[in-house]
């Protein structure tokens, strides 16, 4: 199916996604890679303030480069998730509802993402000039020493994804294999 969902994320929205679902994002959309990730790791293990408000949001996992002139932002695609895995659960456990990359996730983040009623969607690899396009407001808000890598709030109208893995752990590249050979092998 394909959705059309405006931030903030809540769990009920998050429950009707399933892996495969096309969606097109509209609203707040925070971003952070490693660095950011370690540094947000550490203020949830300090009990400090978190430096944008995680419960039902998304974090879109982007390291993008400069804005050219009249531009909100350069290039924005997505990094490999899987790097985030040693630090997810503890956000996820927060209340963070959705998580936008490429690449797959280990088993302790989908099971914190079933238990948070989280979705991890999929942003096109190699497609970051034109995933931009769907951005159309960008501010460093932490970090900003981290550089491409601080954290940023971002303003995106239909910013384009697939979920990858729903609620339920259910995960399109287990079930999208499966077809294939299936077909395959007919």
């Amino acid at each position: 199916m394909d959705y059309h969902i405006t931030t903030p994320l809540n769990e009920d929205m998050a429950k009707q996604l399933k892996a495969g679902d096309t969606v097109y994002i509209t609203g707040t959309v925070y971003t952070a890679r490693d660095a950011a990730h370690k540094r947000l790791a550490r203020l949830i293990r300090e009990g400090g303030e978190m430096p944008f408000p995680v419960r039902d949001s998304i974090i879109y996992y982007v390291g993008p480069t400069p804005a050219r002139p009249g531009r909100a932002i350069g290039s924005a695609g997505p990094t490999t998730s899987s790097r985030m895995d040693a630090y997810a659960p503890a956000l996820l456990d927060l209340g963070l509802r959705g998580m936008i990359g490429k690449g797959s996730r280990d088993s302790e983040t989908i099971e914190a993402m079933k238990r948070g009623s989280a979705v991890y969607f999929g942003a096109i690899g190699g497609a970051g000039a034109l995933l931009s396009s769907a951005i159309k407001k960008s501010e460093v808000i932490a970090y900003e020493d981290l550089g491409a890598e601080a954290v940023h709030k971002l303003e995106v109208e239909d910013f384009p994804v697939v979920v990858v893995i729903d609620c339920e752990g259910n995960c399109l590249y287990d079930t999208g294999r499966r077809k294939y050979i299936e077909v395959r092998d007919g």
